[in-house]
């Protein structure tokens, strides 16, 4: 077929108008990573403080934030969210505990799941109604090798379970053996660090959430019963501890622990680092639990290791390819 001139001076029409459109959303798109990285627009500091603290969270992409932004406003970023650790402590007195007669009648959890979503998350909500059905389990090879969710699940004749405590992983290439923390089960301390101060989130003896930062020679007189150390603490005795600002620990795959005033546990899990679901906010947790009853709540370990299961499967995507991690514990809903 041979091209006539107006053909010609079409096609060359047709290129040179790609060629402005493409170089003209190059443009914008640098011009728009320059704000974000080096403005003090408003706007532009949220998104860059954002992006940092989405970056400084992950275990092997901190290079994302360090390649373009300064050390100095890294530290600055991860300073602001550091100080979101709160001295507010559980005030179990303001959590109704029903009678151990009545519990001891509640043969089975009774356990609700639902769907959570937003305009770029989707995540499952678990509400456990007995509160004494929910313990901690711990791989039985602690300080060597963690065990999947669903073994441990198994393992503690449990039908339901969210991962708990984060731990050692140098490189990304951890077996799960080493928590990052305090762990308590069944009233004794089968791994203590020597801390000064440990971030609580546990059940006492009397069923109830207890969270906060305490002195390690307070611990033991805490009654707890199951507990691990973890932050930061989303909901204090009903009192939101994100006021400003997103909880500075940037998009991430989430898992939360939160206990309603009238006793009900409630496990959260939303995807993240995936198409169908890019990952929240810590005030958007935050938001989620208040908005179905939390009274106290706290993060958990999130990220590749947020995981929920239920009845025999996995009810979340987990973002690490290899699928579920390898846990050094979790908070399970016993049968």
């Amino acid at each position: 077929m041979i091209q006539t001139k107006d053909d010609k001076t079409k096609k060359r029409g047709k290129l040179r108008y790609l060629f402005y459109t493409f170089t003209s959303l190059f443009l914008i798109a640098i011009t728009f990573i320059c704000l974000t990285f080096y403005s003090n627009i408003g706007f532009f500091v949220h998104l860059r403080e954002l992006y940092i603290g989405t970056a400084m969270t992950t275990l092997n992409h901190q290079y994302l934030a360090t390649w373009f932004i300064s050390r100095e406003e890294i530290d600055r970023v991860m300073a602001k969210s550091a100080a979101m650790i709160q001295t507010e402590k559980t005030d179990s007195s303001k959590v109704i505990k029903l009678p151990s007669e009545e519990l001891s009648e509640q043969t089975k959890p009774d356990i609700e799941v639902k769907e959570i979503s937003g305009s770029y998350y989707v995540g499952k909500l678990m509400t456990i109604k007995n509160a004494s059905k929910v313990k901690l389990a711990v791989t039985s090879k602690l300080f060597k090798m963690g065990e999947f969710l669903e073994d441990l699940i198994t393992a503690n004749h449990a039908v339901a379970g969210i991962n708990a405590s984060g731990f050692v992983d140098p490189n990304g290439k951890g077996f799960g053996g080493t928590p990052t923390g305090i762990v308590i089960k069944d009233g004794k301390v089968v791994y203590d660090p020597k801390d000064k101060f440990h971030n609580i989130i546990g059940f006492n003896k009397e069923n109830v959430l207890i969270v906060g930062r305490y002195k390690r020679s307070e611990i033991d007189g805490l009654g707890l019963r199951d507990a691990i150390s973890f932050a930061p603490f989303l909901i204090v005795n009903g009192n939101p501890q994100i006021t400003q600002g997103d909880g500075g620990w940037g998009i991430q795959p989430r898992t939360a622990i939160a206990q309603k005033r009238t006793g009900e546990v409630l496990f959260l899990v939303i995807d993240g680092r995936q198409i169908h679901s890019v990952g929240a906010t810590l005030k958007q947790v935050q938001d989620i639990l208040l908005e179905n009853g939390a009274y106290n709540a706290a993060n958990l370990d999130g990220g590749s290791s947020a995981v929920m299961f239920y009845n025999g499967e996995i009810l979340n995507k987990p973002c690490s390819p290899a699928g579920q991690r390898y846990l050094p514990d979790a908070f399970v809903v016993e049968k």
